[in-house]
């Protein structure tokens, strides 16, 4: 049995497929597998991953017909033998010690899933690597349950804290999950085809159901930004969020906890994820959403899931509006987008109290005061 199974889902990744793979085979831990997971590209890359097979027993590969991310990875985890399972999306890297750090972690502690910081990677127009650390320093390098020792012996007894925990970026890549926890848990991924985002639903139930869990220092491995065909640049994919919480909705039915805390955390999760979706939408798609999530927010807000602690003020301001008037909170909403101006590279060099002069200049002394508050929260 390998140490950690690392599963690699793959679709048409020739540009930077070399370096994912390279950095696995480079690691530090070599009691590894490589299940590289080639769905129906249509490119180079099932060509490559053979190079790697053919000169590495550590690798091997599936070969299959194009299903989507959800049924890739569904395929690789149910292959998977190692202890450990490990996540190496095809246009990202990893250090060469990453897989010994958490493994090393996750063995000594017994854990159920470990997880590390990662780099925001940008190769062009000059290469740069932005750290991103995960969770605060109260709540890293220690055993944790994030529903039921996390409130209790770690001292966070508000369901505001709860939430907030679960909202830790849902970096399921830079994380090793125990086999035998995932399989004996029957935790999957949503196989909804072509769809994306659906690293929410697989993370929000690991966390719901791990007993051990820990959050370390460190980043190890390096996520691609600048990869025009990441699922997340794709705005076609408009509802693809609503069917992961879909899933989550069905889990904790599944499980008889659709009354309890968890429901209550899965309803702010909403929130924040449909306003993130939302605003990365075009103007007509962003005007189609917002209905759907007027609806879905309304039932949850009629289903007592989102009671007056479970979000600050000021988004419960903004879900009131969106509740009660919908297409006029859009109509308001793009009106203020398209007041955004870009602020250019001399004013940027001008400093932050010239900035804000120039913003009031443009838009008025209510707009400015608004935008404060916004970036302030």
């Amino acid at each position: 049995m390998a140490r950690v199974s690392v599963v690699v889902p793959i679709y048409n990744v020739q540009k930077y497929l070399r370096q994912c793979l390279d950095s696995i085979a480079s690691q530090t831990l070599e009691d590894i597998e490589v299940i590289c997971v080639n769905d129906g590209s249509t490119d180079s890359s099932l060509e490559i991953i053979n190079e790697y097979v053919n000169r590495d027993s550590r690798f091997m590969v599936v070969d299959k017909k194009n299903s989507g991310y959800g049924h890739s990875m569904n395929v690789g985890f149910d292959m998977a033998s190692g202890e450990y399972i490990s996540i190496v999306e095809s246009d990202d890297y990893i250090e060469p010690d990453m897989l010994e750090v958490l493994y090393g972690c996750a063995k000594e502690n017994d854990l159920d899933t470990c997880k590390c910081g990662f780099f925001y990677y940008y190769s062009a127009p000059v290469e740069r690597r932005v750290p991103c650390q995960v969770g605060a320093d109260s709540i890293k390098n220690r055993v944790i349950c994030p529903t039921a020792e996390y409130k209790t012996k770690m001292g966070f007894g508000s369901l505001r804290a709860q939430i907030e925990f679960f909202g830790i970026k849902p970096t399921i890549w830079s994380a090793i999950y125990k086999n035998s926890f995932i399989k004996e848990n029957n935790i999957r991924f949503t196989e909804t085809p072509g769809a994306s985002f659906q690293d929410t639903a697989f993370n929000f139930k690991v966390w719901a159901l791990a007993r051990r869990m820990m959050l370390i220092d460190g980043c190890y491995l390096h996520y691609r930004q600048d990869n025009e065909a990441s699922s997340v640049n794709s705005s076609a994919k408009v509802f693809a969020v609503c069917d992961e919480f879909c899933e989550i909705e069905r889990f904790l039915s599944e499980r008889g906890l659709a009354n309890g805390a968890l429901f209550t955390v899965k309803c702010a999760l909403k929130y924040d994820a449909y306003i993130w979706n939302y605003e990365r939408l075009g103007e007509q798609s962003a005007k189609e959403f917002i209905l759907r999530a007027a609806d879905e927010l309304s039932a949850d807000v009629k289903a007592g899931g989102l009671p007056k602690g479970a979000l600050p003020w000021y988004k419960r301001k903004r879900l009131r509006a969106i509740v009660e008037n919908p297409m006029g909170y859009h109509q308001n909403r793009q009106r203020d987008k398209a007041a955004e101006l870009p602020i250019s590279e001399a004013e940027e060099q001008g400093g932050v109290v010239k900035r804000w002069l120039k913003k009031l200049k443009r838009h008025g002394l209510r707009y400015t005061v608004k935008s404060f508050f916004r970036r302030l929260r």
